[in-house]
């Protein structure tokens, strides 16, 4: 919404496009129905099933494009050049990064105590968003990027000291999977003011998921979970840590497959 909001009259006109493993496909589309925005959503044939048709439930043009996320991303930047839409990404923008960032805001006006943030990271946006306003608030605060140990974009990132492309393996955290596309502005906030990321396994993220369903009693998906995942990690011990979740969209189908596995 901070973008959309924000965008021109000739932006407004030459129509919206963007391209979304799901979660950013939804708020756009419903922040485009809000606005009354003609808009395009751009997802991988691999996105989940529950994100895509949520997605058409919304008065936007839905295409599935690419096998997975990276050729999804590829072929949404083709369209923008070759079409002039606007286009909104799900991280490398600013205004997408402030909007995202607010969630800091509210988490500190709620408890300014907290010794630490945990945030999912696929492209970076959001933890982006929440380091700049965290930091700006309460400078002492850790704040921790966590990925899949199948999709660690990020960490290979920081380990190389520049935005790398990597091979990734299958993660039910479909939310954070994909490369980040050479130059985003999220690289070197992250490099930084982060004071790590942490990587979670596949089969942490599935108990993180069952145990929020058996003891919480919420319906989350697996990029969600990472961050519940995470609190495990050393770095994070006897501190007071929020664990920012950030979805529910899975298929009732996998989310029974993983509490059936995990016996609850």
């Amino acid at each position: 919404m901070a973008k959309l909001s924000s965008i021109t009259e000739e932006e407004r006109a030459r129509g919206v496009l963007t391209i979304s493993a799901g979660n950013h496909g939804l708020a756009v589309a419903h922040c485009s129905e809000a606005l009354k925005l003609d808009t395009t959503i751009i997802v991988p044939r691999s996105a989940s099933r529950a994100k895509v048709e949520a997605i058409r439930r919304y008065p936007v043009t839905l295409l599935e494009m690419g096998a997975g996320y990276d050729e999804a991303e590829r072929a949404a930047r083709e369209m923008e050049r070759e079409s002039g839409f606007t286009f909104v990404s799900p991280y490398n923008d600013p205004d997408v990064i402030a909007g995202q960032g607010t969630a800091a805001l509210e988490i500190l006006e709620d408890d300014p105590s907290l010794d630490a943030i945990v945030v999912p990271v696929g492209g970076g946006g959001l933890l982006a968003g929440v380091l700049i306003a965290a930091k700006a608030i309460k400078p002492g605060i850790e704040v921790y990027g966590v990925e899949p140990q199948a999709s660690p974009t990020m960490t290979a990132a920081l380990a190389a000291g520049r935005i790398v492309e990597i091979q990734e393996e299958e993660t039910i955290a479909d939310g954070l999977a994909g490369n980040v596309e050479p130059g985003s502005i999220t690289f070197p906030i992250i490099q930084r003011l982060a004071d790590g990321l942490i990587l979670v396994s596949e089969e942490a993220i599935r108990t993180a998921l069952a145990r929020v369903a058996r003891e919480d009693h919420l319906m989350i998906e697996g990029a969600a979970a990472t961050s519940i995942a995470a609190l495990a990690d050393e770095r994070l011990k006897d501190k007071r840590v929020c664990a920012i979740v950030t979805g529910r969209n899975i298929a009732l189908s996998l989310f029974s497959k993983v509490l059936d596995e995990a016996g609850s």
